[in-house]
């Protein structure tokens, strides 16, 4: 069971990892990054320069060697002559120093950099002048770099005994190596999965591997090697699709650290040859060649010359098609062309007749466009004249209504009045009969009810009247009701004046003031509208209607 589990989540990391990005965007992403190879070229060459600043003020050799070993790490998949120069630099700094651990170190980066050169024979030479176990430490970077540089030899074997006897010790130094490695290390995984996968196991290989990616640094070198191995195993399993993915990923993180001397894109180039697509294939083994001279790869060289010829005449071959579909195409486009010229002028001709037919119809619609306004006009005005007289008999009626009751209630008031005065002079009260005919206290209570009613019918009828007259004016100058108030003098006038009474002359003998009062009231009104003054009366008017 748990070891279904560990499976399980080996093949699922990959999904994980990369969900975001299928096999075509990982393409697109090398296709960017293999165009942009001068940029990150640049970014080595700056990294490489701050180096070499350093070296005029490295005083002792100690300080020398540690600088040189960065240069030759810096050069050694960038550029491998440079690389071998710091390795002899190194070399010749740790025979001053007489440090025997040094003086190996540098012999193995001399030994592991003219492998890369092909240069064996110098390089098994030099392995061979090493004790290790004078420098135990260095003993698993001892036999990798063995492992190393028997695969090349391996790889450029002539015959087919040497290239069995080199595989042997390839594989004796690689294994040997794992004693020497902590397990966790990025050493002994490589060289873990390597040997799983020369034993045809794959899922082991990847249940090692794709547990271990996720945990490496995209700045590191390890991380295209892993991927190729990845890659690599995914082909023994022969699901291509995640050979190709793995094989980009890889050579996105060659290209990206400016590495020069690397497999993955070249491998990549006749997967991609294989799938028919010739453009990238010869793309990439175009980037690979140029990246091999530079860095004086010479086995990397090797392969790619033996692939180049194949993609470059499969890509010759598909620009040949290219162009004759380009003729034809052009030859099919030029009859086109004639074809529809003639199609262009029939329309032209055609075009022009239904020009002048759509001026007729244009001039005849803004004819009727002109018919519409004018009715709408006419309509509005009807419609605002019908609101008018809807308006005008609904104030008919209740005022009626109310001018009747108010008429028979003071018909009684007055009788009943009569009959009080008419008791005073039978009963010869002559005192209170004068005092009750001076007194104004009966009309005024009469005016006050009078006053109330026509408050109440007139907010029956407009009962946002207030509210609606305030909005009229400036926000500090709106009406102030006293408790009990149901309108105000200044409401009363503009009241009227929304009935219809706009005469100052009537209004005053409505309200028992002087035309002066009435006069004064209207113009401090004005003064304090929210709009233009004269347009105050007019907005009044307003009020209660759909007009505004």
């Amino acid at each position: 069971m748990n070891r279904f589990l560990t499976v399980l989540i080996a093949f699922l990391s990959p999904i994980f990892l990369f969900a975001q990005k299928n096999s075509e965007q990982l393409l697109q992403e090398l296709d960017q990054t293999v165009a942009d190879y001068q940029l990150y070229s640049d970014k080595k060459e700056i990294q490489i320069n701050k180096y070499k600043e350093l070296l005029p003020s490295a005083f002792t050799d100690i300080q020398k060697y540690d600088i040189y070993g960065k240069l030759y790490a810096e050069y050694k998949s960038y550029q491998s002559d440079s690389a071998l120069i710091y390795a002899r630099k190194s070399f010749q700094i740790a025979e001053k120093l007489n440090d025997n651990e040094k003086l190996n170190h540098a012999r193995l980066n001399l030994a592991s950099i003219m492998g890369t050169l092909g240069m064996y024979k110098e390089a098994t030479d030099i392995l061979n002048r090493i004790n290790i176990n004078t420098s135990p430490e260095i003993k698993g970077y001892y036999f990798t770099v063995n492992s190393v540089v028997y695969g090349y030899m391996s790889d450029y074997a002539a015959s087919l005994p040497e290239k069995k006897n080199y595989i042997v010790l390839t594989k004796k130094y690689r294994d040997s190596s794992l004693n020497y490695y902590k397990p966790q290390s990025s050493a002994y995984i490589m060289a873990k999965s390597s040997t799983f996968l020369d034993a045809g196991k794959h899922k082991e290989t990847l249940t090692l591997l794709l547990n271990y990616f996720p945990n490496i640094a995209h700045n590191s070198d390890d991380r295209a090697v892993i991927a190729y191995i990845i890659s690599q195993a995914y082909r023994q399993k022969k699901d291509f699709n995640q050979e190709k993915k793995w094989l980009t990923i890889s050579a996105i993180s060659d290209l990206q650290l400016a590495k020069k001397e690397y497999i993955s894109l070249r491998s990549l180039a006749f997967l991609m040859y294989e799938n028919g697509d010739i453009d990238r294939a010869y793309k990439y083994i175009k980037r690979s060649l140029e990246d091999a001279l530079f860095c004086n790869a010479r086995l990397r060289t090797y392969e790619i010359s033996k692939m180049l010829p194949i993609i470059n005449e499969a890509y010759q071959k598909q620009n040949e098609t290219n162009r004759f579909q380009l003729v034809l195409f052009l030859i099919s486009a030029s009859i086109l062309s004639v074809f529809l010229l003639a199609v262009l002028f029939l329309l032209f001709k055609q075009m022009k007749k239904l020009s002048k037919a759509k001026q007729d119809l244009s001039l005849a619609n803004s004819k009727l466009s002109e018919l519409n306004t004018e009715l709408n006009i006419f309509n509005e005005k009807l419609n605002e004249t019908n609101y008018t007289l809807t308006e005008a008999n609904l104030l008919k009626e209740i005022y009626i209504g109310r001018y009747m009751d108010q008429c028979s209630d003071y018909i009684g008031k007055l009788d009943e009045y009569r009959r009080k005065l008419n008791v005073m002079a039978t009963t010869g009260k002559m005192n209170d009969l004068i005092s009750a005919v001076k007194s104004k206290q009966f009309v005024e209570n009469e005016f006050a009810a009078f006053l109330t009613n026509f408050d109440k019918t007139f907010l029956q009828l407009f009962p946002n009247f207030i509210a609606e007259f305030s909005a009229l004016l400036i926000d500090d100058e709106a009406i102030q009701l006293k408790e009990g108030e149901l309108l105000n003098t200044e409401l009363r006038i503009f009241a009227l004046i929304r009935l219809g009474i706009k005469d100052s002359a009537k209004i005053s003998i409505f309200l028992r003031y002087s035309v002066s009062t009435i006069y004064n009231y209207r113009s401090q009104l004005k003064n304090k509208a929210a709009g233009p003054r004269e347009d105050f009366e007019a907005n009044v008017m307003r009020i209660g209607t759909n007009l505004k």
